[in-house]
């Protein structure tokens, strides 16, 4: 096997190998030429070539996503590094495991004037688990075998012994802090960054490993549950009439069926979903924005929780968080193992374990709970919510509020629906969603950035046909997500293209004018067209209702090339009609 000829670099790969990160996303480069060397050369991994780094790494993200494991990037120095932090910010909001591998140039090169030398060290410090600077690897033996190198030392014997210790040291050091920044990247769920250090020559080979780094163990205990936090739990529990349960983001299959079913038997119980909570019940309340926009104030207190259990990631609706930030619950728990954020400033427990292993401890001592109306109050609203719903969507014209009615229904059973941010997951709040589907969005930090090359990255790895619907600013944003030789067949991506930033229309302000559409919605009128001939991806269109059913059709049958539908919208008329919706559903 060929390997690279520096120490430092057989180090990484190797504990990468032995701590079985098996996906490498590599962006060309020379300073990362030993890393790339190591890792191409090693069966072991599966390596991607992916030329921009901001796409690579939210690539990584998308595997790392569905595979649940932590995926290493490796890139060259200087500037390749910076285009990592938007799906590194991610990836530290959204508990997903990334390895960042930089290569960087010698300290005594940095800042002297030299191409692609930056400070690199702590360069993530504000969003990132750790941060690794390793040393540089001294000069090899036969580097020292010449005299005319030691001019101090008259005995070259010594001084070889001495160089060997110091290199002894730095090896030591490598290595810990690559298994430290490893661990915590699985245990901890997020983003670490190792920035390696390499001199020329940078593509020198050798036959042999001359290192064997030792493996530090992980400890994988789960946290066990409070006793005396889960009795004061109960004691509230019993005492409330108004319990709701608020779920945000979080992985298919997360909670066991029998579980659900206990809270959906509990008549003072209302449990909120979203899209990305990939939890479904009849009983449950999905569409949130649908069931509170239109209420009064007096319904908006009747809804008040007095208890409210929240777990998952972060939360779609800002009206769900307007709402509990003013009708305050008197308890709040938040299940989660590693965080819990305060939205609703009225945190009163964090609970430090897993969902299911908190309601199975806790549900067990439930027994015999007083009557409460108040899910019997609120499932009658959520009938009338949705027979509204549907009466709307008879009545409007075409617009984006229709095509996601349409789209949403389309998408086969049993496969995977990526989502893109801003109005395309906005508007997917709105519809219940068929649920054999897994939905995915990154919701960390909501960016635009990155949406499309998540998708492209959760599609090579899944067993499952992926759908990833977007807007138009999200995709042609993220257009050099395409620029990637590994999309399967099987992806399809829905472009819903109104011409410019649709949610901004949405939002309060000055609509209808040069400076809104110039630097707000920033209107266009470009097309996927061109992008799908580049890159050989079979384009349809749509831009009225019997045109989307007609392109529907076979859009998702097996195919030799990806799909991608455009679907252009009317541009003025979108918010008017989402802006219409809640009054209507009153």
């Amino acid at each position: 096997m060929i390997h690279s000829k520096i120490p430092l670099a057989q180090t990484v790969v190797q504990l990468c190998k032995l701590k079985q990160v098996k996906h490498v996303i590599i962006s060309p480069g020379s300073r990362n030429a030993p890393l790339t060397i190591g890792f191409t050369n090693n069966d072991y991994f599966t390596c991607y070539s992916i030329v921009d780094e901001r796409c690579a790494a939210f690539f990584a993200l998308g595997i790392a996503q569905q595979t649940k494991e932590a995926v290493a990037m490796v890139c060259t120095s200087g500037s390749a590094l910076l285009n990592y932090y938007p799906a590194i910010s991610e990836a530290f909001y959204s508990d997903i495991p990334l390895i960042v591998l930089s290569a960087d140039r010698p300290k005594h090169l940095i800042d002297v004037g030299d191409g692609q030398a930056i400070n690199q060290k702590n360069v993530f410090e504000n969003h990132i688990l750790y941060s690794a600077n390793l040393k540089l690897d001294l000069k090899d033996e036969h580097n020292l075998s010449r005299k005319e190198e030691l001019p101090i030392f008259k005995n070259l014997e010594n001084k070889l012994e001495r160089i060997l210790g110091l290199q002894q040291g730095i090896q030591t050091f490598n290595e810990d802090e690559i298994n430290t920044a490893l661990n915590l990247a699985k245990l901890k769920r997020g983003p670490v960054h190792i920035n390696v250090p390499f001199d020329e020559p940078l593509y020198e080979l050798s036959e042999t490993l001359t290192v064997k780094p030792e493996v530090e163990s992980l400890d994988l205990k789960s946290p066990k549950i409070d006793e005396a936090e889960l009795d004061d739990c109960i004691d509230e529990w019993y005492v409330a009439q108004r319990k709701m349960i608020l779920v945000g983001v979080l992985e298919p299959n997360a909670v066991e069926q029998k579980l659900l079913e206990e809270l959906a038997d509990d008549d003072s119980v209302l449990v909120f979903t979203e899209t990305t909570s990939n939890l479904h019940h009849s009983s449950f309340f999905p569409s949130i924005d649908k069931m509170i926009a239109p209420l009064s104030e007096e319904e908006l207190k009747a809804l008040q929780p007095e208890i409210l259990i929240t777990f998952g990631g972060m939360i779609v609706s800002k009206k769900i968080k307007a709402f509990l930030r003013q009708y305050k619950p008197k308890h709040h728990w938040h299940i989660d193992e590693k965080k819990a954020y305060d939205t609703f400033f009225c945190l009163t427990k964090h609970i430090e374990t897993s969902p299911n292993q908190f309601f199975s401890a806790f549900l067990s001592k439930i027994t015999h709970l007083p009557k409460s109306h108040y899910f019997d109050t609120w499932i009658l609203v959520k009938k009338h919510r949705s027979k509204k719903h549907l009466e709307y969507i008879k009545e409007i014209p075409f617009s984006d509020f229709k095509v996601f009615n349409h789209v949403l229904k389309s998408i086969p059973n049993k496969t995977i629906l990526q989502l893109g941010n801003s109005s395309a997951i906005r508007y997917a709040q709105l519809f219940n969603l068929n649920p054999s589907i897994e939905v995915f969005c990154n919701r960390g930090t909501s960016g635009i950035d990155g949406s499309t090359s998540t998708a492209i990255g959760c599609a090579v790895v899944a067993n499952k046909q992926t759908t990833f619907i977007t807007g138009d600013l999200s995709f042609f944003y993220d257009s050099n997500a395409l620029w990637n030789n590994y999309i399967p067949n099987n992806f399809r991506i829905i472009v819903i293209n109104n011409q410019g930033g649709g949610i901004f229309r949405i939002l309060p302000g000055h609509k209808n004018t040069e400076n809104f559409d110039d630097y707000f919605e920033t209107t266009h009128h470009l097309t996927a067209q061109h992008l799908c001939e580049m890159y050989k991806i079979q384009y349809r269109t749509a831009s009225n209702e019997t045109a989307l059913s007609e392109s529907l059709k076979g859009f998702f049958n097996k195919s030799k090339t990806p799909r991608l539908l455009e679907v252009f919208t009317p541009r003025t008329v979108n918010d008017a009609i989402l802006l219409d919706y809640f009054d209507y559903i009153k």
